[in-house]
Order: C-alpha cells, then structure tokens, then sequence
C-alpha cells in the first residue's frame, strides 16, 4: 500500500495550485484523498503556514476547494489549505445507510466501538496527515497551523484545537454543532461509534471542552447563519458561548441575519475567517 501522497490533479487558481492526492492511510486502513491549496510563491525555499479545512456531513475533500471561494483570500495573505475527507470509506455493512452517520459522517474522534474502529478522524486529522504533510511537501511549515470547518468539521475544529492548544495558533468555524452531547446528530453518532458512557461524549464536546480550558489565549471566531434550519435543534451555539463566558475565554460570535446552512453562506464570510488564521499565524 502506498502511503506517500501520489498527485491525481492539479488546477490552478488566483495563482497558485489546487491539488488532489491520495494515499493509504495506516490511521484509517483506507485510501484517503485531501486537497492542498498552494498559494503563488516568489522563492522555492518559501515555506506556507498551514490552515486545515474540516468538511460537515455528507461532504468529501472537494466541496470546500470548489465552493467556499477561499483561494482568493489564502492566495493574497500567504497561507496554505488543507481539506480532508470526512471519514474513511471501507464498505463496513451499514456504514452508508444514513446520511448523518457512517461515510461521510467521521466526526472527527476516535471510534472506540469494535465495528467502526476504523473512524479514527481525530488521529487522521491531529497525528497522521500532518506529519504526511511534514515529510512531503517541503513548501508547507506544518509548525505554524490553523484549523477551521464547517457543521460536523466546525465541532471537529473546535474540539481538536481545544485538545491541541499546542498544535494550532487559531480556531473559528461557520454553524458548528456546538454541544453535540445534547442534539440527535451528536448523540446518534456518538452512541453508535463511542458507546454509551456519557463522559466519553464530552471528550469531544466543544461546549465541555471549553469549560475545562482556561489557557485559550487566541479569540474564536464563530458565524452562524440566523436563517440556518438546524439553529434550533442541532447546533446551540448559544451553549457555546455561555460555557466561554464562564471560563474567560475570548469569543466572536456572529449571527447573520438571512443566511442558512450552506456555502453561499459560508462563502460570504469566509475571507473574514482567513483573515482571522493569517493574523494568528503570522504572530
């Protein structure tokens, strides 16, 4: 199995590269494709801070590269993509019988159940690929990194930074499932991959998450659209940022009147997000 990254397309874009690779994740046991943005460079020695993508349910590597529009803005401040996908894709009986679970549906942590003990996203995004990165692509600083995402991926930003303070300079994210241990996405993903002990939840609840952390130095940047149809049931950011208020911690949260779930909305706002990484990255 090939586990260095083999190029399988290339476009170029407001001067610089989007790339598609594959290769074979030992984390996941599977082929894995992710994109790379490489911005325009003016040297070949110059080295990009890196800013991962965290894709939300039913999406893969591509949704993001060909929608949010965010290579115009990570061309012109310096700052390289990464987009992975959002699970593995194995052909496990039953891991595509709904949309909100299985493929498609990683939710970015590490499965203890014995049947889905493949989805293991959280080391895929935290561990292997960026030291895939690290050992492949010279041009990438993999020491200075963001992170950022979508639904799913916005909670999979959250907590991954929050567990990683160390590993990422910033965190924001466009209508994040905030407190997943009390919503029907988090609490059926987390039954069927975690098992059914409450506290093993919270280990990947951004809302608890953050009331254990008091060293969160950088503000989080949150937009979420007020038109969104899962507001109500699935996403409680309004938890979020109780739970930030209570432990100091810096928050932005913005809601925007009209908008709703999808990358019309999130590509409207998402220069002010890589604006957001590039400040923190450059510090």
């Amino acid at each position: 199995m090939e586990t260095k990254p083999t190029e399988i397309s290339s476009s170029k874009m407001f001067g610089g590269y989007n790339k598609r690779f594959k290769h074979f994740s030992t984390t996941l046991g599977c082929s894995m494709n992710f994109h790379i943005y490489f911005p325009p460079s003016s040297s070949p020695s110059h080295k990009f801070p890196v800013l991962y993508w965290l894709s939300g349910l039913t999406c893969t590597d591509e949704n993001f590269i060909a929608k949010s529009g965010a290579q115009r803005a990570a061309s012109a401040e310096g700052v390289a993509l990464i987009a992975p996908d959002t699970s593995p894709r194995l052909n496990v009986e039953g891991e595509a019988d709904s949309w909100d679970f299985g493929v498609g549906a990683g939710f970015y942590l590490n499965a203890t159940q014995e049947k889905w003990k493949n989805w293991r996203m959280y080391d895929y995004v935290v561990k292997e690929l960026p030291k895939l990165l690290s050992e492949n692509f010279p041009q990438l600083e993999t020491s200075r990194a963001s992170i950022f995402g979508h639904s799913m991926g916005g909670h999979g930003a959250l907590t991954i930074y929050l567990k990683n303070l160390d590993k990422y300079k910033s965190v924001s994210a466009f209508a994040p499932i905030c407190n997943p241990v009390n919503c029907p996405w988090g609490q059926k993903a987390f039954t069927n991959y975690l098992g059914s002990n409450k506290a093993d939840w919270e280990e990947y609840d951004a809302t608890s998450l953050v009331s254990k952390n008091k060293n969160v130095s950088a503000t989080i940047l949150i937009d979420q659209g007020q038109d969104d149809k899962f507001l109500p049931d699935q996403l409680f950011p309004n938890k979020f940022e109780e739970a930030c208020r209570s432990a100091n911690v810096a928050l932005l949260l913005r809601f925007q009147p009209g908008y709703d779930h999808s990358y019309f909305f999130i590509a409207t706002f998402i220069d002010d997000h890589i604006h957001h990484h590039a400040q923190a990255l450059r510090l």
